[in-house]
């Protein structure tokens, strides 16, 4: 039987702050738009979920989106896939994520559980991101900004933690932004894939195969 991810999902948790200006912590703040029970405790709940694995891969994206993680509290994970019951170990929903008239579907979110599917890796893949906090403009909780160097630095402490705890898994960059960040960070990696945004769904997939 496989440990519970519980304490570590609480220690990852731990090493990020909350409340900051324009980043968004899933896990400790309260979004206006979160639907009624869904709040950090069970973003938290989700995280747990999907970190109890024993992974061959890490996915490591830049920052978490208004579309996905915000609300789902798992990296490149939507409203719509979590209702479809498509993400291993954790339960279709019951209800809503957020008062959006429509569930949340991010693209990137789809083109990567779609590929892992296919790959037969969905079982065995943590997706992260190098900073965990959702970076917004100041105008639009409903929107992405590029984080800023020191804010990616707020990321770091758990990035390595979770990186610790699974030290045989293959550590995967997609998207340019990541793979530098994690460089930066001296992470070690053992390859990088194109981003599935903006065109790149099957270079992203013939990548990740590759790596394989």
């Amino acid at each position: 039987m496989k440990k519970s991810m519980k304490p570590l999902a609480r220690d990852l948790v731990d090493t990020l702050p909350s409340g900051l200006a324009g980043l968004f912590n899933p896990w400790k703040d309260s979004c206006p738009h979160d639907a009624a029970g869904n709040g950090p405790t069970e973003k938290l709940e989700r995280l747990m979920l999907h970190l109890a694995c024993d992974p061959e891969f890490i996915l490591v994206g830049e920052a978490p989106g208004y579309q996905g993680c915000r609300y789902s509290g798992v990296a490149f994970t939507s409203e719509r896939l979590l209702g479809e019951g498509a993400i291993p170990r954790i339960l279709a929903l019951q209800g809503r994520l957020s008062d959006r008239r429509l569930p949340f579907s991010e693209p990137s979110a789809t083109i990567v559980w779609k590929t892992l599917y296919r790959l037969g890796i969905a079982e065995c893949t943590i997706l992260w991101n190098a900073l965990q906090l959702h970076p917004y403009r100041s105008d639009n909780l409903w929107s992405n900004r590029t984080p800023t160097p020191e804010e990616i630095k707020l990321g770091e402490p758990a990035m390595r933690l979770l990186i610790e705890a699974f030290p045989k898994a293959k550590v995967v960059a997609v998207g340019k932004k990541a793979e530098g960040l994690l460089e930066e960070m001296g992470i070690a990696v053992t390859g990088a894939v194109r981003h599935p945004a903006n065109g790149g769904a099957t270079e992203f997939a013939n990548g990740l195969q590759a790596l394989m």
